[in-house]
């Protein structure tokens, strides 16, 4: 682990063990260089989040990219969120255009000017496939959000992800031209299966932070000045299952409906939060608020 920039930067086990197995073949030069497209790559990420404000508690590096660990989970606008997302791979267009252009000048080695670009294309490509925590799984979990519940979002992106993993996994070891298996995609097929088995089990405490900061999303959608998106429930319906269906950049009203259609009431859904985190009234039905 170091620290640069105000900000700490760790090496997740599977980049040390990637370095290694890179320097135990001879390939040190490959390994600078991986070193080097990956910094760069999460040095993107770092300074979109820098220009939104956002506080960076630290960078973890891995093999095909890294993670930004941020205090601003689902606070922010899931627009920035997606800006943040693909400032990383769009550090591979530069780079590979820096090495077209070496090569078309001749300067230095063309044998490994290829192999830069090949690697830029490689990460960046695979930064985009729709799998947390990669890039592409953030935007998909980014647009997934403009059009379905929160709670939603967040477990379709897991099981995705989940899935989508698992195939790459398969992917590794399946019987190729070559006969052999791909340990390096095994292992970060293996590493992202993991990783989203053990967020799916922490999907409630994600959830838990969203509601956290609906009064602060919710300041901010008014101060902006939004169209309120209502919510029609019957009066028996539970306190938690109508904040499932909270939607991450709506402010919601929601209506209580009675008897033969009849509205019953009106709460705003801050009423509904606190209800749900502070008094802890999660099997409480909404009509009991109108009380």
């Amino acid at each position: 682990m170091s620290k640069w920039l105000q900000v700490r930067f760790r090496f997740h086990p599977l980049f040390t063990i990637v370095m290694l197995l890179s320097l135990a073949t001879g390939h040190f030069l490959e390994s600078a260089t991986l070193f080097g497209i990956v910094f760069l790559h999460e040095l993107g990420h770092y300074g979109a989040a820098a220009a939104f404000g956002w506080r960076v508690r630290e960078i973890r590096l891995l093999p095909f990219g890294g993670v930004l660990i941020v205090d601003e989970l689902a606070s922010v606008p899931s627009r920035e969120e997606m800006i943040v997302a693909l400032a990383g791979p769009l550090q591979h267009v530069w780079l590979i255009a820096l090495g077209l252009l070496c090569q078309s000048l001749a300067v230095g080695d063309p044998v490994w000017w290829q192999y830069f670009i090949e690697v830029n294309v490689m990460i960046g490509l695979f930064n985009l496939l729709p799998i947390l925590p990669l890039d592409g799984g953030k935007l998909l979990q980014g647009v997934l959000g403009e059009w379905i519940p929160y709670q939603r979002t967040i477990v379709y992106a897991a099981w995705t992800s989940m899935v989508l993993s698992l195939l790459v996994t398969v992917w590794a070891v399946w019987p190729s031209g070559s006969g052999h298996i791909e340990m390096n995609l095994l292992m970060i097929g293996l590493f992202l299966f993991y990783q989203n088995w053990v967020h799916r089990k922490q999907l409630p405490y994600h959830f838990l932070r969203f509601l956290m900061n609906r009064q602060k999303v919710s300041e901010r959608l008014a101060f902006m000045g939004t169209h309120a998106r209502p919510i029609v429930v019957s009066g028996q319906r539970g306190i938690g299952e109508v904040v499932k269906l909270f939607m991450r950049e709506k402010y919601h009203l929601i209506y209580i409906v009675g008897n033969q259609g009849r509205i019953q009431g009106t709460l705003p859904e801050q009423k509904l939060v606190d209800s749900y985190l502070l008094d802890k009234n999660r099997s409480s039905t909404v009509s009991d608020l109108l009380t």
